[in-house]
């Protein structure tokens, strides 16, 4: 994929901001419960030999003088250690250290070290940290203890440029994210949902182009296929998103055909990108808004997501006024434990957002 340029995914363009960032005298430090190889065997940060056992890791013979690159398989403590690597930010700022959790939600487990240390370090002690959390999130029939990393946690705590949270939905997006952590001159958390089906998804590649300079991170991505739908005063319904619905949002558009109905990811939640929104609504003056999602109403993003997209539109002058909701009911559990079910709702949201 390197030598024709396409169809670069998701581990490809981590492995390129790692080995990037360490060119630029960066040192990197990774840690989690099976970081090594990737929970979703993406990664392979860690090779062994199968005669000798002996580990190969293959960022750390970048050059002879490269910083220190370090991969941990950390014991199942997210408390202790999300809170060991938080620490080590505040010691370490040229350091880009991530905190990768198994599956999303194990972040539970280190519920205090978030409320009492990431989310209001800055603001309580005026210490700033650049700490990483990746947290593998999507609603895929894996049951309600597997699927959702809580966004809508971290969402609440957002305040006063504490820190980030976003959801990427392509890998040189990703790529710059995690780069911009760095080659900025200052440092905040940075909270990424991140994905497990769209690491090999077909569709959820980048070229090489998009990593190459000149290039940066989008805080909202245009549509995939905006050159083939309606003139501008002909799209009838924006359908604003972030993560992997995309995806299936699209597949179902192309296979219906529908030219009128526009999809917009929303890269980063928060801070919120309310001027990049604005001008994007003025280009469609005449289409509705929606939001969808693929958590349930009282999880995922709406509540924090509805009122800002309300004031974007507002600004805008469109003849939208607010936006509208769609996708699963409130739920107490995150997702549904039987997959015929989970194919149900999933099917029937995608077709509420694109049925006008």
């Amino acid at each position: 994929m390197i030598e024709t340029g396409k169809d670069i995914d998701w581990a490809t363009g981590e492995a390129l901001a790692y080995g990037t960032l360490l060119k630029d005298n960066y040192a990197i430090r990774l840690s989690g419960q099976d970081v090594g190889r990737g929970t979703f065997s993406q990664r392979h940060a860690i090779i062994y030999d199968q005669n000798t056992e002996e580990k190969y890791i293959a960022l750390q013979h970048i050059s002879d003088k490269q910083p220190k690159f370090e991969a941990h398989d950390s014991p199942l403590s997210e408390f202790a250690v999300l809170g060991f690597e938080y620490g080590y930010t505040l010691a370490e700022p040229r350091t880009l250290t991530l905190w990768e959790a198994q599956f999303g939600d194990f972040v539970n487990g280190a519920q205090t070290i978030i409320d009492q240390f990431i989310s209001s370090g800055e603001s309580k002690w005026l210490r700033m940290s650049g700490l990483v959390m990746l947290l593998p999130h999507g609603m895929e029939g894996q049951g309600p203890e597997h699927s959702s990393a809580r966004p809508e946690r971290f969402l609440e705590l957002c305040a006063e440029d504490n820190w980030q949270v976003a959801n990427c939905t392509t890998p040189a997006n990703y790529f710059h994210i995690l780069r911009r952590q760095m080659c900025r001159d200052f440092r905040k958390p940075l909270i990424m949902m991140t994905p497990k089906s769209l690491l090999r998804h077909k569709l959820a590649v980048s070229e090489l182009s998009e990593f190459a300079e000149g290039t940066s991170f989008h805080r909202v991505l245009d549509d995939s296929d905006k050159a083939a739908l309606a003139k501008p005063k002909d799209i009838k319904r924006i359908v604003l998103c972030t993560g992997k619905v995309y995806y299936d949002l699209l597949q179902e558009r192309r296979e219906k055909k529908i030219d009128n109905v526009m999809l917009t990811r929303v890269e980063q939640l928060y801070p919120f990108p309310h001027k990049t929104l604005v001008e994007m609504f003025k280009q469609y003056p005449n289409a509705e808004v929606i939001w969808c999602q693929e958590e349930p109403q009282n999880q995922g993003y709406w509540h924090f997501v509805d009122r800002r997209i309300e004031a974007a539109l507002a600004e805008a002058k469109v003849k939208a006024a607010r936006p509208r909701y769609v996708g699963r009911i409130d739920a107490a559990a995150p997702a549904t434990g039987l997959l015929a079910r989970h194919q149900a709702e999933q099917a029937k949201l995608i077709a509420e957002a694109l049925t006008l």
